[in-house]
């Protein structure tokens, strides 16, 4: 028989290894090659034991033998709901290696972002964006592997690691091409679900699959064997080895090491005594020959188990009552056993730090504790926890395990614990404690605040589950005064990400009409107003635009429920197209010094974003961007500096891109507005935020006469009925119409743009800039219908008089020219040149100066207007001039 050898194996557990050493080498080999090359993620699957740990031993010691800067962590079964725990093993210990100063200044702005996360930083007083501190991760990853390079990070058992880590991780492996590093993870199939078994599996998407890794053979364990008892050991010996074991790497080695101790005789009258020895590796022969040890060193095993990580001599001596000494002999007897080693980690850890030889172990251990000692433990262990100085988060994971037992010192620690978690991106962990607290339960005149303080956490994860919490927390006392005005707009905020957007309207209604107090009652009547101006819906509450003018009117500023108001009456006119010049007052009052008042500020979350965004959307399209472009690039530093890389930098890239594409600006716009859907893809798809992006992508593409790239972006993000139940700036139907001609679907563009006549009729929104309809119309009926064309084109010429703006009046002459032939085309092309000239916005003026040299046949006028949509980006504008200047249009 021939016996399967690994020649030069680091471990035994290596046997039929071959091919995934070798291709970890290669990887090393790869990254050491050179500097700038892309990083790389391998991962090693496979059921326990099967010898992930040793091939990650196996890649530590190729690694460090070509002078690489290896850093390794272990995810935990009884650690799961520990947020950021495995990041912070694989990166904590470089960076407090380094000064405080030194740290700051390495990692530049991301700092008091992922500073936090990693525990080098105190958290802020604001909540964390969790997807801000997950890029600051990556970056953070980023900066050390050009400091480290070349660095290997390894994860054990990550089926293990928090959510927190898998995101991160998710995230790093789909930014490997830009960061050079090389990642090892080891994993068992399934044994994770939810969002953390969808972040894993991104990750592993993005990485490169080692070969699988299964049992032993019969001869691979018959020559593990002969290498380990020695050459003699008999063949129906070795075959009972791994029958026992299944061909279990682990267990085979195991199993071994207990036929050495005991002397057993590898010979095949000795073989029956096989399956009690590998019993005793195992499950309850575990736990018995544990017991053998003593009832102090028992003891010590489950105050180990109880710790999961950070254990230590004196910590387990401290749970388990433990004399240090005594303690100490504990260990050595457990490390003797097999039961406890020291990690391997090339000194990351304290010196006197103890793990378990294999996670089977930790988990045998852990289960035999009995059910009430267990408990008992965690309650203690939180206290020692708390007691050592760590914080109450470090102590929630304990007191997550204790039984609820009407204790309002567990619920004031779990409620402290959220606020922790919250302050580092960490969501579901609050929510996890908030849920555990609510269980003890709380005093009756503090419940309400909990169920208040748990549907604040969830609010952007899980609006609905918000929903349930805020509701509930207002049907019972304990919310009084402001407090219940913020329960009652964080749930209309809720009601609106659930797109319930009637629904949150219905309550801070209802709210307000029974709120005794005039400016609680003002602020949520504030609330009712935007909530229904963001409504893209064909229902509002009669005689809104009215009542709201009216209220408006006895607003001077004074207060931010004034200026909300204020704010919101500039929006609701300029939607509707009443004079820009009253709107850009109405803005101008909502200010404090030409600025946003404390509290409305972009990342204030009393107000949220909406109002700012109003009020800089009024701007721009009252032709005031300057202001507008002001606002829009104060949310952008405003959500980088705190971290939010979710959701609102989304929306900021889109408005800034908006910003653009008013100014004429092209090039920029498009730049901006990919960027927003970049990020609007991590957020989700069909979200307000997304259809902003899009929108505006598409309209920014079509201007510069990229009609192929839009109809692209279109397909690609679902750019097509149903629109959203918010308003979205500019209106979506003209724009998607435009589209529809442009590729000719004349038919179905004239349909769209019926369509967002009958909305525009119903909202009463008749501002010609924010929703074109009727231009856009005009131009395709006038071959067909050119009656209608220029009663359509007179009505929008109307309501651009009536806004008063010099883009809004120019281009409802633009529109009137193209209808018309000979003089007055000429004369209405004139008139539209000395609007669009005095308006920001250059692309209407580039196309407004070559439809004129078209219409006048002027040289001149072509190259000026060549020039300028040359400026702006405009390639199909250019395009046009140019082939009218070779043509003779000029004459």
């Amino acid at each position: 028989m021939t016996e399967v050898r690994r020649a030069g194996a680091a471990s035994a557990s290596l046997w039929e290894r071959d091919e995934e050493v070798a291709t970890i080498t290669r990887a090393v080999d790869t990254l050491c090659a050179d500097r700038s090359s892309p990083g790389t993620l391998l991962e090693a699957r496979g059921e326990a034991g099967v010898g992930k740990t040793a091939l990650l031993a196996e890649t530590r010691r190729i690694a460090e033998a070509r002078g690489c800067t290896v850093w390794s962590a272990r995810g935990g079964e009884t650690l799961r709901s520990v947020p950021f725990n495995v990041v912070r093993q694989l990166l904590q210990p470089a960076l407090v290696s380094m000064l405080p100063e030194e740290a700051r200044e390495y990692l530049g702005d991301w700092y008091d972002i992922a500073g936090p996360a990693l525990g080098i930083a105190d958290p802020g007083e604001r909540q964390a964006d969790p997807q801000g501190v997950c890029d600051g991760l990556v970056a953070a990853v980023r900066r050390l592997a050009r400091r480290e390079w070349p660095l290997v990070l390894m994860i054990d058992d990550a089926h293990w690691a928090d959510q927190e880590t898998l995101r991160w991780l998710a995230a790093l492996a789909e930014r490997l091409d830009e960061t050079s590093v090389l990642v090892v993870i080891a994993r068992r199939p399934g044994d994770v679900s939810g969002d953390s078994a969808r972040h894993l599996e991104t990750a592993s998407a993005m990485g490169r699959p080692l070969a699988p890794l299964n049992a032993l053979t019969p001869d691979a364990t018959a020559g593990l064997t002969r290498a380990t008892l020695g050459a003699h050991a008999e063949a129906a010996f070795c075959r009972e080895v791994w029958a026992v074991t299944g061909g279990n790497p682990y267990e085979t080695v195991e199993l071994l090491a207990k036929v050495q101790d005991s002397e057993l005789q590898p010979v095949e009258a000795e073989a029956a005594e096989l399956r009690d020895l590998n019993r005793s590796a195992r499950g309850g022969g575990l736990v018995a020959r544990l017991e053998q040890l003593g009832v102090d060193s028992t003891r010590f095993a489950w105050a180990a188990a109880i710790l999961g990580g950070g254990i230590t001599v004196d910590m387990v001596a401290r749970l388990a009552t433990l004399d240090r000494a005594v303690a100490a002999r504990c260990a050595e007897l457990l490390r003797g056993a097999r039961i406890l080693s020291v990690p391997d980690t090339a000194g990351q850890p304290g010196a006197d730090e103890l793990e378990f030889v294999h996670p089977l172990i930790a988990t045998a251990v852990y289960n035999s504790i009995p059910d009430a000692l267990r408990t008992a433990m965690h309650g203690i262990a939180a206290q020692l926890v708390t007691d050592s100085g760590l914080g109450a988060a470090a102590a929630s994971r304990h007191l997550l395990k204790v039984h609820p037992d009407d204790d309002q010192e567990v619920v004031a620690q779990l409620r402290e614990a959220a606020r922790e978690h919250l302050a580092v991106g960490a969501p579901d962990a609050a929510r996890r404690c908030l849920e555990r607290a609510l269980q003890e339960p709380p005093l009756p005149e503090s419940h309400a605040r909990v169920l208040f303080e748990l549907g604040c956490a969830t609010l952007l994860t899980a609006p609905a589950t918000t929903i349930g919490h805020l509701r509930t927390a207002l049907a019972m006392p304990g919310l009084d005064g402001e407090q219940r005005v913020d329960a009652v707009f964080r749930l209309s905020q809720a009601l609106l990400h659930n797109d319930q957007l009637e629904e949150a309207v219905r309550t801070v209604e209802a709210e307000a009409a029974r709120n005794p107090d005039p400016s609680a009652r003002l602020r949520l009547q504030a609330a009712q107003y935007m909530w229904e101006g963001i409504h893209a819906g064909e229902t509002s509450s009669p005689h809104r635009s009215a009542r709201l003018a009216e209220l408006a009117a006895t607003c001077t500023g004074r207060d931010n429920a004034e200026r909300a108001l204020l704010i919101l009456r500039g929006f609701d006119a300029m939607t509707h197209g009443e004079s820009a010049e009253e709107v850009v007052e109405l803005c101008d009052r909502a200010l404090v010094n030409g600025r946003l008042a404390p509290g409305l500020g972009w990342t204030d979350t009393e107000w949220g974003l909406e109002l700012p965004m109003m009020l800089a959307s009024s701007y721009a399209y009252a032709d005031r961007l300057d202001r507008a472009e002001a606002l829009f690039t104060e949310a952008l530093r405003a959500y980088e500096g705190a971290g939010w890389s979710g959701g609102h930098l989304a929306l900021a890239h889109a408005y800034v891109g908006l910003g653009h594409r008013r100014r004429g600006r092209l090039r920029e716009a498009e730049q901006s507005l990919r960027e927003s859907l970049r990020i609007a893809e991590r957020v989700g798809r069909g979200l307000p935020l997304y259809w902003s992006a899009t929108c505006n992508l598409v309209d920014t593409l079509l201007a510069r006469g990229h009609v192929e790239e839009a109809r692209t972006v279109a397909d690609q993000y679902g750019f097509a009925p149903p629109y959203p139940s918010t308003i979205v700036l500019p209106d979506p139907r003209p724009v998607r119409a435009r589209l529809l001609l442009a590729v000719g679907r004349t038919k179905e563009g004239i349909n769209e743009l019926e369509a967002a006549e009958k909305v525009a009729a119903v909202r009463g929104r008749h501002n010609p800039v924010v929703v074109p309809w009727a231009t856009e119309l005009a131009r395709a009926l006038a071959g067909d219908d050119p009656g209608r064309a220029a009663r359509l084109a007179t009505d929008a010429r109307r309501q651009a008089e009536r806004f008063g703006t010099d883009t809004a009046i120019g281009e409802a002459l633009r529109c009137a020219a193209a209808l018309e032939t000979g003089q007055r085309a000429v004369r209405l092309a004139a008139q539209a040149v000395t609007y669009l000239e005095a308006s920001p916005c250059q692309y209407e003026h580039a196309a407004a100066r070559v439809e004129y040299g078209i219409a006048a046949r002027s040289a001149a006028e072509l190259e000026r207007g060549l020039a300028l949509a040359d400026s702006c980006g405009a390639d199909g504008l250019v395009a046009r001039a140019r082939e009218a200047l070779a043509v003779g249009h000029a004459g």
